[in-house]
């Protein structure tokens, strides 16, 4: 029997669930954040997932065959060695509101990440507050920094989590004129994730996570998705103008 473990990092807490191929559960754990503080390291975040992993009976673990990560739009950067040289910014952190200007200057009119929470704002106020040396950045969201801990493959996304940062997922790439920026006006060089389809496999998990956790050696991670997306999948909905209102932390 093939088992199938989806993992879903929030607000307050991440919770995780093991379904066979008719969708039936076969295990379920949930890890909390400590304090609000907690969500915001990095390092904390494996800490989680392994900890929600090894609480999976060990003889329904073995089985898992695929992974896939789901998280909230928080962000970070990295450097070669896949160290964190930023705490997370989350979701909700509005500091962008100051580069609204820069974003309208260098975006299309009305574009998704001219707002102060997207992807990009982040990205921007971090180049201009922190002292960006001249080496390589890799830009991340949550779930590809989590990610990266099963497969090891550095800066991989899926086409949901760029969505506001810029990625144009009707091309399928990253828009000209986000690139054209990031090459002309900022000292290092930042990385953009590589970007799979979601649900896709990514790679197989690592040695160490094989034996650190138990796992199949055949286990494989897939592409991810945004919490809000995950939300809206398991919904029903699959025509045009059908839509969802899903009520966390926020409403989406």
């Amino acid at each position: 029997m093939n088992l199938y473990l989806g993992l879903d990092f929030g607000t307050s807490g991440a919770p995780t669930v093991v379904i066979d191929s008719n969708f039936e559960v076969k295990a379920e754990a949930k890890y909390i954040w400590p304090t609000a503080v907690e969500n915001k390291l990095p390092h904390v975040w494996p800490t989680a997932l392994y900890s929600l992993i090894s609480d999976i009976p060990l003889e329904i673990r073995q089985k898992i065959q695929a992974i896939a990560i789901d998280g909230t739009s928080a962000i970070l950067l990295c450097n070669s060695n896949s160290q964190p040289t930023t705490e997370a910014i989350l979701y909700n952190d509005s500091r962008g509101v100051e580069m609204i200007n820069k974003l309208k200057s260098i975006a299309p009119p009305n574009h998704p990440v001219i707002s102060p929470t997207s992807s990009l704002a982040k990205l921007l106020w971090l180049i201009e507050h922190l002292s960006l040396s001249n080496q390589n950045y890799y830009f991340l969201h949550q779930a590809d920094w989590l990610g990266f801990w099963l497969h090891g493959k550095l800066g991989v996304s899926d086409y949901h989590n760029p969505l506001k940062l810029g990625y144009d997922v009707g091309n399928l790439s990253y828009p000209d004129w986000l690139l054209n920026f990031l090459n002309s006006e900022v000292e290092g060089n930042i990385q953009l994730p590589q970007v799979v389809t979601p649900g896709s496999i990514v790679e197989k998990i690592t040695t160490e996570v094989i034996n650190s956790l138990n796992l199949s050696p055949e286990c494989v991670v897939c592409g991810g998705t945004t919490d809000s997306i995950a939300a809206f999948i398991p919904s029903g909905a699959s025509a045009p103008g059908e839509a969802v209102t899903s009520l966390g932390s926020t409403l989406v």
